[in-house]
């Protein structure tokens, strides 16, 4: 029996060991996005953990999905905290008219097209009204934490709407009317039309992590909170939702928790900085004046969270408008933002894109650049010069750029 019993203790312990050696190696911690911030303290990881669990949450009709939706979880558009796929992408709409006001259209379901419903309701479709239009494709959520406690004093620093300084660069703030469950913390100013400046989304039409939470929530998924108690309406259908769960479809503690865990996500790691082509790569990135709107570094403001407390981080983006040229002008516009003018998108965690979306990249606003050269060959207007610089780069130095904004 004594035989028997170390028989199967070595079988055992050599099937473990032969199910080690099929398993595939733990991904290194910058090979990944997801993941908590160093330094957070027991109490705010198992707020982290409560918060990814919000995110991850699948929602159906029983538990308030829709009536209209686009996606039936966060994740569902954010996979791994990534960018997001053409299978998710948003579709926003209105009606332009030359001297008069953008008008989002929202007695039509506007600004946002829910494209599937609920049984019992027709998913939307696009209002003959419509004559402006524009794709936004999901971004990566890693690292808002620290874009998110930068000052507004910094980015007016950095606002130059007349080009004053002479580099022909003339980014600008967004500047966008609080919902009203808006408070402002320390970091934010206010202008003297009682606006404050965006800094998340396509066109920086959010303030905050929390305006950006609660919208997504509502215009996404169709959930209702206690910040915003009515589901999407598209009164060309019915004058009220009428799906079966009564609102707030969920707490105010489950906004709080999601927001707290994408203010405390890791921000993307880099890899390989010191190979000789990446280092070449990041100087000629700088030489090519990219970096005058994709700033390298920031620093964040004093910050309830300690590990968000005045960090200096390199996001490679400076979160304001920028005019990005006429092939990147569909029309469409939120805030104050023109058509043609777009928010600079960090660059952190470019090379790990592809991962989140399905082995290929879905790059600017919509999707449309399906490689890195081919977002840099689209950019006009203020990025101009920097495209032209580009060009002229011998074929090595051009690999050795991407290669660099790959390592990112």
């Amino acid at each position: 029996m004594k035989k028997y019993s170390v028989f199967l203790t070595l079988l055992c312990l050599s099937l473990f060991l032969s199910c080690e050696k099929l398993l595939p190696p733990e991904p290194a911690e910058n090979e990944v996005l997801d993941g908590p911030m160093e330094g957070l303290t027991s109490a705010q990881r198992q707020i982290f953990l409560t918060g990814d669990v919000g995110f991850s949450e699948v929602f159906s009709p029983q538990t308030g999905l829709g009536p209209y939706f686009v996606a039936n979880s966060c994740a569902g558009c954010h996979a791994g905290d990534g960018k997001g796929h053409p299978s998710t992408t948003l579709t926003r709409f209105g009606r332009g008219i030359i001297g008069q006001e953008f008008d989002h259209l929202s007695e039509y379901g506007g600004p946002q097209l829910q494209n599937r419903a609920i049984p019992g309701f027709p998913a939307e479709e696009l209002p003959a009204q419509a004559n402006r239009f524009s794709q936004f494709t999901a971004p990566a959520v890693t690292g808002l934490g620290l874009l998110a406690a930068v000052s507004d004093q910094t980015l007016l620093l950095l606002h130059d709407p007349n080009d004053a300084n002479g580099d022909g660069i003339s980014g600008k703030v967004s500047l966008i009317y609080p919902p009203n469950y808006f408070t402002p913390s320390s970091i934010h100013l206010q202008d003297g039309q009682g606006r404050f400046i965006g800094r998340f989304g396509k066109k920086a039409a959010a303030i905050d992590l929390l305006h950006q939470t609660v919208n997504a929530y509502k215009q996404d998924m169709g959930i209702t909170s206690d910040f915003d108690m009515v589901d999407p309406i598209n009164y060309a259908i019915a004058n009220h939702p009428t799906d079966p769960v009564a609102d707030p479809e969920i707490p105010a503690s489950t906004i709080h928790s999601v927001v707290f865990y994408l203010r405390t996500l890791k921000a993307p790691l880099p890899r390989n900085q010191d190979d000789p082509q990446i280092v070449q790569g990041k100087q000629l990135f700088l030489d090519v004046q990219c970096g005058k709107c994709h700033i390298p570094t920031l620093k964040t403001a004093l910050s309830d969270i300690a590990v968000l407390s005045q960090k200096e981080f390199h996001p490679y983006t400076d979160l304001l408008l920028h005019d990005m040229g006429q092939a990147l002008d569909n029309g469409y516009t939120e805030g104050n933002a023109e058509s043609y003018e777009w928010r600079t998108p960090p660059l952190w965690g470019l090379g790990l894109s592809r991962d989140a979306q399905g082995g290929e990249y879905y790059l600017l606003h919509d999707g449309r650049a399906r490689s890195i050269e081919e977002a840099i060959l689209l950019h006009g207007g203020e990025a101009e010069g920097s495209k032209e610089a580009y060009l002229q780069l011998s074929a090595t130095d051009k690999v050795a750029l991407i290669a660099f904004l790959e390592s990112l």
